[in-house]
């Protein structure tokens, strides 16, 4: 998908203003890097079956998620963090989840490219 819309671009453009193309490269990096973890954390809810940790590690993930401007991950985030749902459900969830969460970033990169 790669669209430009699935990003906060008003926020981006004023980090980009205000901290430069490098620093905004490395809070991409440090997301990315947190993303893999947050992603392991809700499935670990998952598998605990923990609507306590569900929801903790969806709200750490849904704050990054809108620190950097990714809008759509930040939607889905925001859709499935208080689900009650079935386990089976979550994780059906989570793999949405992982799409958007990547979609997300290869457009975050294509619109840093483009600076």
């Amino acid at each position: 998908m790669n669209n430009i819309e699935q990003l906060d671009i008003n926020l981006l453009d004023g980090y980009l203003d205000s901290l430069g193309s490098d620093i905004v490269q490395q809070m991409l990096d440090l997301y990315i890097q947190q993303a893999i973890t947050y992603i392991a954390d809700i499935m670990d809810s998952i598998e605990q079956e923990s609507q306590e940790l569900w929801q903790e590690h969806c709200h750490k993930m849904k704050g990054a998620t809108g620190s950097v401007g990714l809008l759509d991950a930040h939607s889905k985030l925001v859709e499935i963090e208080k689900l009650s749902g079935s386990w089976t459900e979550k994780s059906l969830y989570v793999a949405e989840l992982v799409a958007i969460n990547k979609e997300s970033i290869d457009a975050f990169k294509i619109w840093l490219a483009s600076k």
